[in-house]
């Protein structure tokens, strides 16, 4: 399969799924108080921000997958160890269960960043300093906005406790 057909391909899905959670999950399973003054507060405010963003991200890929000239390479070579990729997969499964243990121990901020962390090592990031620096700013900036801006309550560890 070529770069291009992979292109066409992940657009469509992507418009497609975009058009499922927009259409049809968020309106009849995500249940939003009508007395809401800020419509950033409400609860189907982000997820059709995303839904939105999930489609012109697809849009944007069917666009530019058709502007790609057809005969191009295929897109990787073959795997000369498929054991790898399914050692990679046990691994996320692990990192995801330990994720979900850490989260009452240590507070989703910290797990946040240590699972980001340990993602973008496990998938070989070629940018791994960026990593660690989003893994950390990113968890940090969402808290600051959430616990301070929106009055959210974040889940705190038992251990360690932000402001």
């Amino acid at each position: 399969m070529n770069q291009r057909a992979i292109q066409m391909q992940l657009g469509i899905g992507a418009m497609l799924v975009a058009a499922f959670l927009m259409f049809y999950a968020i309106p009849n399973w995500v249940s939003s108080p009508t007395n809401i003054r800020n419509v950033v507060l409400s609860p189907r405010f982000w997820p059709y921000v995303l839904g939105g963003l999930t489609g012109l991200v697809g849009l944007g890929l069917v666009v530019f997958g058709r502007r790609m000239s057809a005969s191009e390479a295929p897109l990787n070579e073959a795997i000369d160890d498929p054991r790898a990729g399914a050692l990679r997969l046990m691994a996320m499964a692990v990192l995801m269960a330990v994720t979900f243990w850490a989260l009452s121990r240590i507070g989703m901020v910290w797990t946040s960043m240590l699972s980001f962390a340990a993602l973008a090592f496990l998938v070989r990031t070629r940018h791994p300093v960026t990593a660690l620096v989003c893994a950390v700013l990113v968890p940090l900036l969402l808290y600051a906005f959430f616990a301070h801006v929106a009055g959210v309550a974040i889940p705190q560890g038992e251990f360690v406790r932000l402001p």
